[in-house]
């Protein structure tokens, strides 16, 4: 059989042999079927006709027109339930190793006679048109912060022509963490687009066929900054492709980032946000002249930027506490009664009263939680002892796992007095200093004192220092015992 290597080198030979015999001959082949490949000018390969025959009986045909009825109905069944159903029905006809069988031909009847696939049309991006942006997790990446799970997401903003992109880490897709992360991409960048994409986020559209389609917050950012707004249809992640992609790069370039660190821990959030702005940094250096072509074309940033938080006016209830998109915060006492200024941040909420900042609290994620800090309660908690054993949020005044082992102290030696005497070193570390406290309580249990109030204020008032945690003092191991115990064997085995 002539191959397509013989013909290609046949045509080579004609150009440089004295005749078509002896490039025949070169090319190992008859002169007759040389001629034959000269004059059609194709290869043997091009000339074979397409097997439209079977090399062996079809299996399924007795059953081919059921399971087409089948696929016609429901276009969604897969090879492996059809070829189960029929070994179900008819036991012992098939083999299991025939599956591959009915699966190439169901493929070929969906590639001919199924119903049509979704059709993808790319888009010609114009400079300073379109911008997207979406919330990505990150968890998959495995960053620890001191050792512990660092579970989050980060908000996305991304040019659509340039692919200029900006991140700030979240912890949840509020409209605070929309409005921040966005409003960060675009005075980052120095610009307005002119219209903003993205998908159907509960922060910024109405999910439920509202006419309206925007919440009236998102609208009222869209028009802060004469921005276009556009949102993708619900299920169509492929709408908002451009974005889509670059979570995945993102996420990609991280990972490979980290990889070449050697260590995925960082010492805090501010130095992993460092370490994930220096990789955006580096890839957007790549852009900067499809950016330099984008910046022209983008509208000027409004004088200043829209608020990033939500107002809110809540009163102090009688517990000194507050209740904030159905969490709970404690507040000073000195509150309770009047109503106060509420901020939510993404990340924290803000107390106000009489133009006034009181406190700075991190936000709770989720509902139901709550938050109380035990210096703004203490004084009272020392009056009324006897409120605290059964205290709602009792948890919440153990600022340290050392305290809560300090009260389970006390609740064996004193039982009676336990909570008293636990508040009265509570409001020690309120008024002098928590770590002094905990400090001291380390030392009364590591040498196995009494625990009491008295005890704590001496060992803080005194200024002893306490060892830290690291001061380890190991004995010098005496080699000699190995030099006996080997000697006491052989004696034993002699």
């Amino acid at each position: 059989m002539v191959t397509d290597q013989q013909v290609r080198r046949l045509m080579k030979l004609i150009q440089t042999e004295k005749t078509f015999a002896i490039a025949a001959s070169k090319a190992g082949m008859d002169e007759k079927t040389a001629r034959k490949y000269r004059d059609s000018g194709r290869l043997p390969s091009q000339c074979r006709p397409e097997r439209t025959w079977r090399t062996r009986p079809d299996a399924f045909e007795s059953d081919w027109g059921e399971i087409k009825e089948q696929l016609e109905l429901n276009p969604g069944l897969e090879a492996k339930t059809l070829f189960d159903d029929l070994k179900r029905r008819d036991p012992g006809r098939y083999a299991d190793s025939q599956l591959r069988t009915l699966q190439r031909r169901i493929k070929v009847w969906r590639a001919l006679e199924g119903p049509p696939k979704e059709v993808f049309f790319p888009q010609e991006h114009q400079p300073g048109q379109l911008c997207e942006s979406d919330f990505c997790h990150m968890g998959q990446l495995g960053v620890t912060i001191q050792g512990g799970p660092f579970d989050h997401m980060i908000y996305h903003f991304v040019l659509t022509y340039s692919n200029w992109e900006a991140a700030r880490i979240c912890y949840s897709e509020s409209y605070e963490s929309l409005s921040e992360g966005f409003q960060d991409g675009l005075w980052q960048l120095g610009g307005v687009p002119a219209q903003h994409q993205t998908d159907r986020l509960s922060a910024a559209v109405h999910n439920n066929c509202d006419a309206r389609t925007f919440t009236q917050r998102y609208r009222g950012l869209l028009q802060h900054y004469g921005i276009e707004g556009r949102t993708i249809q619900a299920g169509k992640a492929n709408e908002n492709g451009d974005i889509e992609q670059r979570h995945n790069r993102l996420r990609r370039a991280l990972d490979q980032a980290l990889l070449l660190r050697g260590s995925r821990d960082f010492e805090s959030c501010r130095a992993y946000d460092e370490f994930l702005q220096g990789v955006l940094r580096q890839l957007n250096a790549g852009r900067r002249s499809r950016l330099e072509e984008e910046l022209p074309f983008l509208r000027r940033l409004p004088e200043r930027r829209l608020n990033d938080y939500k107002r809110l006016s809540v009163s102090v209830r009688p517990s000194s506490t507050i209740h904030v998109q159905r969490n709970t915060y404690s507040v000073a006492s000195r509150l309770i009664g009047e109503w106060v200024d509420v901020r939510v941040f993404a990340e924290r909420v803000e107390v106000w009263y009489a133009q006034r900042l009181i406190e700075t609290l991190p936000r709770l994620r989720g509902r139901g939680k709550h938050l109380i800090n035990y210096r703004h309660i203490i004084g009272w908690l020392v009056r009324k002892p006897g409120a605290f054993e059964n205290y709602r949020y009792r948890d919440d005044l153990f600022p340290t796992s050392r305290f809560r082992m300090a009260y389970d102290a006390l609740k064996c030696q004193i039982p009676a007095r336990a909570s008293r005497e636990y508040l009265e070193i509570l409001h020690l570390a309120a008024h002098e200093t928590e770590e002094g406290v905990d400090a001291a309580l380390r030392l009364l249990m590591n040498r196995e004192c009494a625990i009491t109030a008295d005890a704590v204020e001496e060992v803080v008032r005194s200024g002893q220092r306490v060892p830290a945690v690291e001061d380890v003092v190991v004995e010098p191991v005496d080699l000699g015992a190995y030099d006996e115990l080997l000697a006491e064997t052989e004696v034993a085995c002699g």
